[in-house]
């Protein structure tokens, strides 16, 4: 961000009311075993509030507390392409109505976006740092079954080729520590996102929250979570598989207190960060190490 604005950037989460497939009915009706009622809604302000309000106090917050200069739209809550056309260019073109943002992300899931919508999506990139995050969450087909994702790999893959097609960036959502997944099954959703070509990577942990299907599961002792050292491990497995040219949007994040049952010590972001840097230091390694085309490891990012 720095390169391209000369200065500092930050996202403002924003909640535009949108619903999503697998939880209106429209698939399952129970949504995914992992989601809590506020669609991975970071909350940082009352999502009752207008756009155009959200915008502002995420600005006025972010710059007093961080000192940001220029930001993001972040259409953060539920599926921000569930919706036709013609609402999603008005609510898009609420997101971007503040003269100091300069980027615009829509989160969103790989089976709700076509050609139409991804259009009117490319059409904001002559003017703002456009991306598409897609929440992927594993590349195995059973175990977006398991999670009841509703969709599969292959309307994920389907939906980064036509959004490469038409110039926008691609995030892929991924987590950690998924019910049935081997260390193994995670490094291959890490070299399935190499060979597929998306441009940036968000890295979540299998966290449980309060009201979900998931804490039934762990309350039962169906599941279990992965401890720090194993995240931290399973993550650096993960960057040294990535290209270096992908940006990571997230390491590791911060759970919502009120709501997280376990891992507790998910509380502790930057100590999970620092934890993440020492490993690398330690290894000699960074991501992009064990990437195919720097295999002679003379070249990676640290």
């Amino acid at each position: 961000m720095r390169d391209i604005f000369k200065c500092k950037v930050y996202k403002i989460t924003l909640d535009a009311g949108f619903s999503c497939p697998n939880r209106d009915g429209t698939i399952s009706g129970r949504g995914c075993i992992f989601c809590d009622t506020g669609g991975s809604f970071s909350r940082a302000h009352p999502s009752s509030l207008p756009i155009e309000d959200q915008l502002a106090k995420g600005v006025s917050r972010l710059k007093s507390r961080f000192g940001a200069q220029k930001f993001i739209a972040y259409f953060q809550a539920y599926t921000n392409t569930y919706a036709p056309v013609e609402k999603l260019k008005q609510l898009y073109d609420r997101g971007v109505s503040h003269p100091d943002v300069v980027g615009l992300s829509i989160g969103t899931r790989p089976d709700c976006v076509d050609e139409e919508k991804l259009r009117l999506i490319a059409s904001y990139t002559g003017d703002y740092l456009v991306w598409v995050e897609y929440g992927l969450q594993s590349a195995h087909n059973k175990t977006l079954s398991l999670i009841n994702r509703g969709h599969s790999f292959e309307d994920f893959a389907g939906a980064v080729e036509l959004s490469r097609k038409l110039g926008i960036n691609t995030c892929a959502h991924v987590i950690i520590g998924l019910p049935g997944e081997t260390r193994d099954d995670m490094l291959q959703t890490a070299r399935t996102l190499a060979d597929i070509g998306v441009n940036g990577v968000k890295i979540h942990l299998l966290c449980v929250l309060r009201d979900t299907e998931l804490e039934n599961l762990y309350n039962a002792g169906k599941i279990r979570i992965l401890s720090v050292e194993e995240y931290v491990s399973t993550v650096c497995d993960f960057l040294e598989l990535l290209p270096p040219s992908v940006s990571i949007h997230r390491l590791a994040g911060n759970g919502l207190k009120e709501l997280l049952v376990a891992p507790k010590w998910l509380d502790e972001k930057f100590k999970v960060l620092n934890m993440i840097d020492r490993e690398l230091e330690k290894r000699d390694s960074g991501q992009g190490r064990f990437f195919p085309e720097f295999n002679n490891n003379k070249a990676f990012l640290s």
